[in-house]
């Protein structure tokens, strides 16, 4: 019944499970001595198999280990890959600053153990998904080469059908913590200039383990949280830290003409009752004007 349709939209032509910094250590140890990265990965994983949805694709924008261990890698593949088996989407994995790109290759991607950039283009029946890979080797800030801006405008030169969603670790924006400008995508402006009048709807993002938006090139940017752990931003912007709380994922429709982001809580709370499968049943046996009157019409 999900996929009826009660108003002027029809059901999303896609749908993708967007993720970000998942940050494993090797032996299941603690991040920081505090975090339990294992454990809130398999919680944001039950949760996104129990909202039922069946996407095109997962995709993950990096940190999705803390060092780079090759084990965190395997112990990593080995969680996601049933799950993602079960909801029947290919799994894109993108690289970030905590992760070590030959482990990666080897262990996520049965690739050469190369410091090669972890790239990719996907087709979801239409709708292309790339990947960018925004780590320099051996720090914590971002870039995107030459060779692969050159790559990436090759890809752009012929438009898909539904038009390209990019993905990468570090977001094309400002942030207003200070020390994540310190770890910032730097040389934003030639990407720009090659994003810019592309067919790129919408940039996928993680690495500041906050939910945010906003534009770049004149193209929406959208940035998951972590599963890791989350940033309080109820703190003053000099003394934002990490929290063992806010977790979420996000769900990213694609209509064709709009992209929405919905960020989806991770937590334990009861809701109401009042929406069922019965309840949308009902509505989806009266004509538009009976669903009007008996939903949209006030009673008092």
């Amino acid at each position: 019944m999900a996929s009826v349709q009660f108003g002027q939209h029809a059901p999303a032509a896609r749908v993708i499970l967007h993720l970000s910094d998942t940050h494993l250590l090797a032996g299941d140890r603690l991040l920081g001595e505090r975090y339990d990265t294992l454990l809130q990965l398999r919680r944001m994983l039950r949760a996104a198999e129990a909202s039922g949805v069946r996407p095109d694709a997962v995709v993950f924008t990096g940190d999705l280990t803390d060092l780079g261990e090759p084990e965190a890698y395997r112990a990593l593949r080995a969680e996601v890959e049933p799950w993602a088996a079960r909801l029947g989407a290919p799994v894109v994995w993108v690289a970030g600053n905590h992760d070590e790109r030959p482990a990666l290759r080897a262990e996520l991607l049965d690739a050469a153990a190369t410091e090669e950039p972890v790239t990719g283009v996907w087709d979801l029946g239409g709708l292309r998904l790339v990947a960018l890979d925004s780590t320099v080797p051996g720090w914590h800030h971002g870039d995107v080469d030459a060779a692969q801006l050159e790559w990436l405008r090759g890809v752009l030169a012929e438009p898909a059908p539904l038009g390209t969603i990019l993905a990468l670790h570090h977001p094309p924006l400002p942030s207003h913590i200070p020390f994540f400008d310190i770890l910032e995508l730097r040389d934003q402006p030639r990407l720009a200039d090659v994003v810019r009048g592309s067919d790129v709807r919408v940039i996928l993002a993680g690495h500041l383990h906050y939910s945010t938006s906003g534009t770049f090139a004149g193209v929406p940017v959208s940035v998951a949280a972590a599963s890791c752990y989350t940033m309080n931003l109820a703190r003053p912007a000099d003394e934002v830290n990490g929290m063992d709380a806010g977790r979420s994922f996000q769900l990213v429709h694609v209509w064709d003409d709009t992209i929405t982001h919905a960020v989806v809580p991770v937590v334990e709370a009861e809701t109401g009752g009042y929406f069922t499968p019965e309840w949308t049943a009902r509505m989806a046996a009266l004509s538009p004007e009976e669903r009007l009157e008996a939903f949209s019409r006030k009673r008092s």
